[in-house]
């Protein structure tokens, strides 16, 4: 007689329960964060909304409040507040059309701190023929008051790459 596999037979192999680990299980665990769960939700779900109007425009914007009908979006810049409060009737009108009661809709330029972009700063070496060239070219300029400038700059050079380091 062959035994046939089931699942359930399965004694020697016990599993523990799942704890609580992800973000929304965790609020939900704490009863004064429990009551912010409905909120968050929906300003996400606004928030994807509005981006689905408008998605070039609102991948920069973010909701901050949606309050009495009032919705209040935070913009990065004035530009971009000058474009977006072109198209505030027609976010209005589709915010609408989705089920949210939006009577009004005002803008907050908030400047967030860019991350500014590390400068690589590299050493620009001349290749000895061109170095030579050079010592050349200022052995044999004509020591005028006219070359004297371009003379210095040579000297200077050529101080530069003949010091170690």
């Amino acid at each position: 007689m062959a035994s046939t596999y089931s699942p359930y037979q399965r004694s020697s192999v016990r599993r523990k329960p799942k704890t609580a680990t992800g973000a929304v299980d965790l609020l939900r665990a704490n009863d004064t964060m429990a009551a912010l769960l409905p909120t968050v939700t929906r300003m996400i779900a606004l928030q994807r909304d509005c981006a689905a109007v408008l998605p070039s425009m609102f991948a920069s914007c973010d909701v901050l409040q949606f309050d009495a009908g009032q919705l209040l979006l935070s913009i990065p810049n004035a530009a971009l507040a000058a474009k977006l409060k072109q198209q505030l009737p027609k976010l209005q009108a589709e915010l609408l059309k989705s089920g949210w009661q939006v009577n009004s809709i005002r803008l907050k330029v908030q400047v967030t701190k860019s991350l500014s972009k590390s400068t690589i700063s590299r050493k620009l070496t001349l290749p000895s023929q061109a170095v030579s060239a050079l010592a050349e070219l200022g052995a044999t300029l004509e020591k005028s008051p006219r070359n004297a400038n371009l003379n210095a700059a040579i000297a200077a050079l050529l101080a530069r790459r003949r010091q170690p380091g």
